[in-house]
């Protein structure tokens, strides 16, 4: 295992890392609302954050609906959220030319799952030194992700974490292979779920993805027990509202209660590992 180092914790290291924030930085009142809720939730369970938001949503089922602020304005928002709060920020980038320029305001990039083969965008993320995070195709399976850390290590990566989000099975549905993550896993690199993606129903709501939110604390819970090294969400605080990803956006006022469960079960596994 490599653990991938932020500060002053690592994922990989068996503590746990709660990745989360809204699907996208619609505001910097919302950014700061669900940062500075979840950074005491986690410092009260003994976990370590990572605020996450995207300044730009370039994979919309459809092309009428809200992509985000940009690139500059989008990370002016995460930059002031991350100041602010004193934490670590990751975003997703969808081109290479995105990655330096995210790269000086954040500490991890990510790899959105339709473009977890695209080696030039890989190379364009390991370039910048920061480590980065590649959320697995819902199309791979989870043996498959070995060739992405094959490449990302050929680049010189300074640091590499898997996604699981969940796969496709038939149409507008995603599975989650639980044993696939200890597959990840046995790559030599930390893996995350991410709990809220894996909800989501592509397509489902004609125009947009749907979701099955009350599914994501089973999935949530089931993740931590097989032994992730990280649990991705995203939190809003009104959901309804949320201009991307509303149907599985989890409700930053139920954040408190899923954070608990989780962290009974996360100090289970570690008590049987030691």
């Amino acid at each position: 295992m490599h653990p991938v180092g932020f500060g002053d914790f690592e994922i990989g290291d068996g503590s746990l890392t709660v990745i989360a924030g809204p699907c996208l930085a619609e505001s910097q009142a919302i950014c700061d609302e669900v940062c500075g809720s979840v950074q005491e939730l986690c410092r009260e369970n003994g976990f370590n954050f990572i605020f996450k938001a995207s300044f730009d949503k370039a994979n919309r089922t459809s092309a009428g609906t809200v992509r985000g602020a940009g690139v500059e304005a989008g990370l002016q928002i995460i930059q002031k959220t991350k100041t602010r709060f004193s934490v670590p920020a990751t975003t997703d980038i969808h081109l290479p030319d995105q990655a330096a320029l995210a790269a000086t305001v954040v500490d991890v990039l990510q790899i959105p799952a339709f473009l977890c083969r695209q080696s030039d965008l890989l190379e364009a993320a390991a370039a910048t030194g920061k480590p980065v995070n590649v959320k697995k195709g819902q199309f791979l399976a989870p043996q498959d992700t070995k060739n992405i850390v094959d490449k990302l290590n050929s680049f010189g990566a300074s640091g590499i974490v898997l996604t699981e989000r969940g796969t496709s099975f038939g149409y507008n549905t995603l599975v989650v292979d639980m044993p696939g993550l200890e597959i990840m896993r046995a790559f030599g690199v930390p893996v995350c779920f991410d709990a809220t993606h894996s909800a989501q129903r592509p397509g489902a709501a004609g125009n947009a993805s749907g979701g099955v939110r009350e599914s994501i604390p089973a999935m949530a819970r089931a993740a931590t027990a097989v032994g992730v090294d990280a649990l991705f969400l995203e939190i809003h605080p009104d959901p309804s509202k949320a201009l991307s990803d509303s149907a599985t956006q989890w409700p930053l006022e139920r954040a408190r209660e899923l954070l608990e469960q989780i962290k009974a079960i996360h100090s289970a596994v570690r008590s049987l590992r030691r």
